[in-house]
């Protein structure tokens, strides 16, 4: 039942008459509020206080991904470099993701890697950091291609990859002579059988193998590792496999999404654990939103009951 919600939840995202009709319906404005504080850096922001005060970091990130003319991807950038900048005045523990074909990759692919090497420098300027997020499997190779390029000269960069690709092992050794920062997530597109695993149990049996395989190797090189993902479960177990290794927790980061699990982010902080959320914002949700709904059906439960008076 689950995965038969997954992949209607996943079509949902991709069908562009639901994209320009379902975000005017008052029930969707009220359901994605619980997972974005709104539409600006000011609403991004201002999400952090409580966040700062229980010592929990924050990634931001503008929504929105497939440009189709190339000077939006300028505005895009020019958003992000605001962005940098009001997190420094306003004394914010906080870093930027990107989506490359946020930066045009679909278009130029050297304009991309332009725009992400000054969003790079710009970061690296305040002591910040650039995440590049991951898009669907039809763009691993050209994102992981970027990541190398721009990690050569930028080291305050890191990439996310999917545990749910069954070549994300073999992409781990790919990076690990270059010393990455890798942000491990299970993923959130519909990918076919031959690519990705089905079941859950595949897919959490990867993640944990190749987060430990990371921690491992952060024994004798200078690795950034966090965790994305809401399954406090696999985290602990995670920290069990660190703590037998002689691995201290210190070692990695819980990496959650802003609004989900809240309570249990704070449980990990008391714990010990380095937790940062990741605040998601603008108008460009319903793609986005539509694909975390598909990642946990208690997601999709908070969404019915918006439905009631």
């Amino acid at each position: 039942m689950n995965r038969l919600l997954r992949r209607l939840l996943l079509w949902c995202a991709r069908n562009d008459w639901m994209r320009e009709h379902l975000p005017n319906l008052p029930f969707m404005k009220r359901a994605v509020h619980r997972f974005m504080p709104g539409d600006t850096i000011d609403d991004a922001l201002g999400a952090a206080v409580t966040l700062q005060v229980l010592d929990i970091a924050t990634i931001y990130t503008k929504l929105g991904e497939a440009l189709t003319e190339l000077p939006q991807a300028q505005e895009v950038a020019d958003h992000y470099l605001e962005l940098l900048s009001r997190i420094k005045s306003s004394e914010i523990d906080g870093e930027i993701s990107v989506k490359p074909t946020q930066l045009g990759l679909d278009l130029d692919e050297d304009a991309c890697f332009a725009h992400l090497r000054t969003l790079a420098a710009a970061a690296e300027a305040q002591g910040s950091y650039l995440w590049i997020d991951m898009e669907d499997s039809a763009y691993v190779d050209r994102t992981l291609d970027l990541f190398q390029r721009l990690r050569a000269t930028h080291p305050r960069t890191g990439v996310c990859l999917q545990a749910y690709l069954r070549r994300t092992a073999k992409d781990v050794e790919r990076l690990l002579p270059i010393n990455p920062a890798i942000r491990l997530v299970k993923g959130a597109y519909d990918e076919p059988k031959a690519i990705a695993f089905q079941d859950r149990g595949e897919v959490d049996a990867n993640y944990l193998g190749i987060a430990v395989t990371l921690l491992r190797e952060s024994r004798t090189r200078p690795l950034r590792i966090g965790l994305g993902t809401h399954d406090v479960e696999l985290v602990q177990q995670i920290a069990t496999h660190a703590g037998a290794a002689g691995i201290p927790k210190e070692a990695f980061e819980v990496q959650m999404l802003y609004g989900i699990r809240a309570k249990e982010q704070r449980a990990l902080v008391r714990a010990g654990f380095r937790v940062q959320v990741l605040i998601a914002y603008g108008p460009a949700w319903y793609r986005w939103y539509m694909r975390r709904l598909a990642e946990r059906p208690a997601n999709v439960l908070f969404a019915l009951r918006q439905l009631l008076p």
